[in-house]
């Protein structure tokens, strides 16, 4: 064990509490979650910020110590890497993405260049018992999370957002929804379901309107999978629920065909029912076109809305309608008419179960 002085803490540690003054082990387990201690070991001009604990971002710069923890990525606009099987003080690993996760990056966009190299110092440890010597390795999360969960949400809607790529424009949609609702006096919760962890998103949810905000990473992941992605979404919606929002608005992170787990929860029967209504964000006409497909005959998914990218102008709007027969909205030019159509759709879910009961 050794003491070390951290530069800098990223946001996927948000729940571990971490001081600069750290203790850490020469002993790394390999496992996804586990908080490492690293140095940064070059410089770069693109894609070179962390997210901070704070949620600010940082530039990382050469000589960095920095806390982040072990996971995977696969992403089509940024860095594919794994979870190493071994590692040791005086390694080399690779910074995957800005929220602090790592591993050994075997692919890359070049938009984004080659990622950060770092030299591995140790395993962050843990001490959670008041005078104990000997620590633990650190973990991410603040729940823990049951593979066999039940969703129980009761009645509450909720509106879920996918979309055909990252950068697809979720996170404008999920915003724009969330602060039409508030205008609309709806208590709003959110949450981001699948990807990697970084706190971006849910931050700009807060900003938005929602009252409170979740990622799957308060509950240990760094990196969804279709393995967990189902009992995840169930676990984040079942602890939003708590707090009886009107309404939950959660993203779907990545697209509708990708390893994050989007298509299992897609899949499970038990999701599908709880949803008042799905917006698909697009890039293109085409991938419009394909996603709508998708949600319909994979899922017998009927799209509410379309937004995105691909309705930036008059031309993807006017083709998505007549091609597609769906709604298509702007998320960013016209969100109030976004929030308007899906806010009808859940007063009149909320009426009929009413009628029910």
């Amino acid at each position: 064990m050794k003491i070390i002085f951290a530069d800098k803490i990223a946001s996927v540690a948000q729940h571990n509490n971490l001081g600069n003054e750290l203790r850490v082990s020469l002993d790394i387990p390999c496992e996804e979650g586990i908080l490492l201690a690293v140095r940064i070991l070059n410089n770069k001009s693109r894609y070179n910020q962390l997210e901070l604990t704070s949620g600010r971002m940082s530039t990382l710069k050469e000589g960095d110590i920095v806390i982040g923890a072990l996971g995977h990525r696969n992403a089509l606009l940024g860095y594919s890497g794994y979870l190493p099987k071994d590692l040791k003080a005086g390694s080399s690993i690779q910074v995957l993405n800005i929220g602090g996760v790592m591993g050994i990056c075997d692919s890359y966009n070049p938009d984004v260049g080659p990622p950060f190299n770092c030299e591995v110092l140790g395993t962050v440890l843990d001490f959670p018992f008041l005078g104990q010597r000997v620590g633990i390795p650190a973990k991410v999360g603040m729940h823990s999370y049951d593979e066999t969960v039940a969703l129980n949400v009761s009645s509450i809607p909720i509106i879920a957002i996918a979309g055909t790529c990252m950068d697809s424009g979720k996170t404008v949609a999920a915003c724009s929804l969330i602060s039409r609702f508030r205008q609309l006096n709806f208590n709003v919760s959110a949450c981001k379901a699948t990807g990697v962890s970084l706190r971006r998103d849910i931050l700009s949810m807060e900003d938005a309107g929602a009252s409170k905000t979740m990622i799957f990473s308060d509950f240990g992941v760094v990196a969804t999978t279709p393995y967990n992605g189902s009992p995840l979404i169930k676990s984040l919606l079942n602890q939003l629920a708590l707090d009886l929002p009107d309404v939950i608005v959660v993203e779907l992170g990545d697209g509708l065909l990708g390893s994050y787990g989007v298509q299992a929860i897609l899949s499970d029967q038990e999701i599908r029912k709880s949803l008042s209504g799905i917006i698909l964000c697009a890039n293109d006409p085409v991938a419009a076109w394909g996603g709508v497909k998708i949600l319909r005959e994979e899922y017998e998914i009927e799209p509410t809305v379309v937004s995105g990218p691909a309705t930036d102008n008059s031309v993807g709007l006017d083709l998505i309608n007549n091609m597609l027969n769906v709604p298509a909205i702007n998320a960013l030019t016209n969100g109030s008419a976004l929030g308007d159509l899906m806010a009808k759709l859940i007063t009149s879910d909320c009426l009929e179960v009413q009628y029910e009961n």
